[in-house]
């Protein structure tokens, strides 16, 4: 896994103020399927928010754990239940905030 730097870490968190949550744990909790479908969101777009629901049984530093232990991804930020996630994205056309980042 990547360990980005404070500047690269700032960069990708002005990134993400505009975004809105694409994602949510809920009841289900966190399943490999989950994971799997939040790899290939962030290939796609390489930072995305996800929102822990109320009734999530889980809480936010078990999905920190639970994400970046099991997948490439790097948890930028957290803000209250919502999490700010990073991956480099595998396809050339997808890598416009990976290519900022390297120059940081």
């Amino acid at each position: 896994m990547e360990n980005l730097r404070g500047k690269q870490k700032r960069y990708l968190r002005s990134q993400a103020q505009h975004l809105r949550p694409l994602f949510a744990v809920g009841k289900n909790g966190l399943t490999d399927e989950w994971l799997g479908q939040l790899v290939s969101a962030l290939d796609k777009r390489e930072l995305i928010k996800v929102n822990i629901l109320q009734n999530a049984d889980v809480t936010t530093d078990e999905v920190q754990a639970a994400v970046e232990g099991n997948t490439p991804i790097t948890v930028v930020q957290t803000i209250g239940r919502v999490l700010v996630l990073y991956m480099p994205s595998t396809h050339a056309e997808s890598q416009r905030l990976s290519l900022e980042v390297a120059k940081i």
